[in-house]
C-alpha cells in the first residue's frame, strides 16, 4: 500500500512539473489535476494501478505535446513559409 501511495504522489509531482508548460496556464492544469485526485482518492487498489496506467499516458501525451510545439517553433524559425 504505501508503495502504490508512493508511486501517485510521484505521479502527481510530474504532472505539476510538465504541468508548468500547459498552454492554457499552471493555474488552469493544477486545479484540474489536483481536482481529478481529489475525485479518485478512495479507490480500490486495482483500480489505483488503472488510473497510475492512464496517468502515465497522460505524461507521455504532454510530452508529446511540448515535443511538437519545440518543433513548430524551430521550424518556423529556420524555415520561412511557402
Amino acid at each position: 500500500m504505501s508503495c502504490q501511495r508512493h508511486r501517485v504522489i510521484q505521479l502527481y509531482k510530474n504532472l505539476l512539473y510538465l504541468g508548468r508548460e500547459y498552454p492554457k496556464g499552471y493555474d488552469y492544469f493544477r486545479s484540474r489535476c489536483h481536482k481529478a485526485f481529489m475525485k479518485n482518492k478512495d479507490l480500490a487498489p486495482d483500480q489505483v494501478e488503472q488510473w497510475i496506467g492512464k496517468g502515465e499516458y497522460i505524461i507521455k501525451e504532454l510530452e508529446a505535446l511540448y515535443m511538437l510545439k519545440k518543433y513548430r517553433t524551430l521550424k518556423r524559425r529556420y524555415y520561412p513559409d511557402d
